[in-house]
C-alpha cells in the first residue's frame, strides 16, 4: 500500500497558509505532522484522503472524536434534518432535553449535566464549582495529564524533569509563554500511580485541596493504566477529606466503555468531564456530577455560560450517538476494543519477533506505541526516561509512506468503521516499517 504521490499540493498550501494562519494552522497540536503539516479533502469511515491523492487508513480519527469513524450517515443525517429547524435560539429546545437525559442513561455519576463546545471549558467549569462547593481553593493535578490549555491547569503535561521536592513534589511547569504570573498557586503537580504521594499531601494540605483531577487511564501520556487500586484510593482519599475526585474523560468517555472510564472501573467521579467521542466528531463538551454539587450552577450560583452551547447541530450529534452506543445490536464498544486488542496483540507479536523494543499499553479502543526497549512506563517521569521519541517519529514517517496515518504523539484509535483488512494492512505495514528501521 506504498504511496505513489508526493505532498507537493498539500506544501503549497501549507506555504499558503503561512500568510493568513499563524504557523499555517489552527492548532497547535498540528505543527508537529511531518513532513509539514498535511491538508486534507474528504474521509468516509476508516479512511482519509489528503489534497494530493494519497489514502490513508486513518487512527488519528481527528484526536479521537470519530468513534464510529469519518462522516457516518446516521450522524450526518440527524444533524442535517436538526439544523433545517435552526441553528441558535439563545433558549432551550428539545433536542438538548434528550441529549441530556441520553447522557444521563449512560454516565454512572450524570445526575445532573451540561453542554458545552470544548474540553478546556468543561475542565474550567468543574473547577470553579469544586472551588465553589468545598470553599477551597487548591486542586491536584498530575504530571503528563492534559486537561485544557488555560492558564488554570497548562503545567507540566510536557515538561523537562527536574528534581522532586522532597522526593514527591515536582516543580510546576509552565507548559507555554504567557501564562499569567502565580497561576499555579491554585495547583499541586504530584506525579501519578503514586499513592504515597497521595498519602502526604492529604496529610500536609487536605484542608486547603478542593479536587483532585484526573485522567483515569494516562491517555496524554503513552496510555498509561492505572495501577491496582489507584482510583479507589484517590476516590477515598478525597471522601475522607471531603474533596472532590474530577474525572477527565475528554478521551476515555464513550470510547473505554458506553459509560466511561467509570462504567469501566466502576469508580464514581464526583464530577467528570467529557469531549471529543461525545458527538462523533461535532463540537460539544459535557460536564456531569451529582445533583448536591450540580446544583450550584443550576441555581447561578456559580456561572457557566457558552453563545454556543447546546447548539442545534451538536445536541442532535449527541443525543444521535448517545443512542448508537446503546443500541445493543450494534455494540460499538465491544468491536473497537476487540479490534483494537487484536491490533495492539499484532504489533506485539511482531514486536517479539524482531525484538524491536517497541512498548504497546492500553485498553485496546485506545493504546499507544513507544519505543522503550523492554523497559516499564507507569508514570509521566518513567516515559520521558524511557522511551525514545525519535525513533518513533521515524515509525510515523514510515507508516504514513505505507497509507497508513498514525498520531505523532503515540496515542492510537480505533473507530467503529474499521475492518479486519484494515488491521491485517495496518500490522503488514508495520512489520515492514519495522524490518525497515531495524537494518
Amino acid at each position: 500500500m506504498d504511496q505513489k504521490h508526493s505532498f507537493d499540493i498539500s506544501g503549497e498550501l501549507y506555504n499558503r497558509a503561512l500568510n493568513s494562519l499563524a504557523g499555517g494552522v489552527n492548532s497547535n497540536v498540528r505543527l508537529a505532522e511531518t513532513p509539514h503539516p498535511l491538508f486534507y479533502d474528504k474521509a468516509k469511515g476508516s479512511k482519509i484522503y489528503d489534497v494530493d491523492g494519497n489514502q490513508y487508513i486513518d487512527y488519528v480519527l481527528g484526536q479521537g472524536p470519530m468513534i464510529f469513524g469519518h462522516s457516518p450517515d446516521f450522524l450526518l443525517q440527524a444533524v442535517t434534518e436538526a439544523s433545517v429547524s435552526g441553528q441558535l435560539f439563545a433558549g432551550q429546545h428539545l433536542l438538548e432535553l434528550e441529549a441530556a437525559e441520553a447522557v444521563k442513561s449512560l454516565v454512572p455519576n450524570a445526575e445532573l449535566v451540561r453542554f458545552a463546545s470544548s474540553g478546556t471549558e468543561a475542565v474550567e467549569a468543574a473547577f470553579r464549582l469544586a472551588r465553589a462547593y468545598t470553599q477551597r481553593n487548591v486542586i491536584i493535578k498530575f504530571e503528563g495529564h492534559y486537561h485544557g490549555w488555560s492558564d488554570s491547569v497548562l503545567f507540566n503535561t510536557a515538561a523537562p524533569l527536574k528534581p522532586l521536592n522532597n522526593d514527591i513534589f515536582p516543580e510546576p511547569e509552565p507548559m507555554s509563554r504567557g501564562v499569567a504570573d502565580h497561576s499555579e498557586s491554585g495547583l499541586i503537580i504530584l506525579p501519578w500511580n503514586n499513592f504515597e504521594a497521595i498519602n502526604t499531601v492529604f496529610e500536609q494540605r487536605g484542608d486547603e485541596i478542593a479536587a483532585v483531577i484526573t485522567e483515569p487511564i494516562m491517555c496524554n501520556t503513552n496510555c498509561i493504566m492505572p495501577k491496582s487500586g489507584y482510583l479507589q484510593h484517590l476516590k477515598e482519599s478525597c471522601d475522607r477529606n471531603n474533596s472532590l475526585l474530577i474525572f477527565d474523560e475528554v478521551i476515555t468517555g464513550f470510547r473505554v466503555s458506553s459509560g466511561g472510564a467509570q462504567s469501566f472501573f466502576g469508580i464514581t467521579p464526583h464530577l467528570a468531564t467529557f469531549a471529543k467521542a461525545a458527538a462523533g466528531g461535532f463540537p460539544v463538551s459535557i460536564l456531569t456530577g451529582s445533583k448536591e454539587i450540580m446544583s450550584l450552577i443550576g441555581t447561578g450560583t456559580v456561572m457557566h455560560g457558552g453563545t454556543l452551547n447546546a447548539n442545534v447541530m451538536s445536541m442532535a450529534a449527541t443525543k444521535s450517538s448517545m443512542e448508537h452506543l446503546s443500541d445493543r445490536k450494534i455494540q460499538t464498544n465491544q468491536k473497537i476494543n476487540d479490534l483494537g486488542k487484536k491490533l495492539m496483540i499484532g504489533l506485539q507479536d511482531i514486536n517479539s519477533r524482531l525484538e524491536a523494543g517497541m512498548l504497546v499499553q492500553g485498553p485496546g479502543s485506545v493504546f499507544a506505541v513507544s519505543f522503550t526497549d523492554g523497559k516499564e512506563i507507569f508514570d509521566y517521569r518513567s516515559h520521558v526516561e524511557n522511551s525514545d521519541p525519535d525513533r518513533y517519529a521515524v515509525f510515523v514517517s514510515e507508516m504514513m509512506k505505507k497509507g497508513i496515518r498514525i498520531n505523532s504523539r503515540g496515542i492510537w484509535f480505533l473507530s467503529e468503521s474499521h475492518t479486519d483488512e484494515d488491521i491485517q494492512c495496518t500490522l503488514s505495514a508495520a512489520l515492514e516499517v519495522l524490518q525497515f528501521m531495524e537494518l
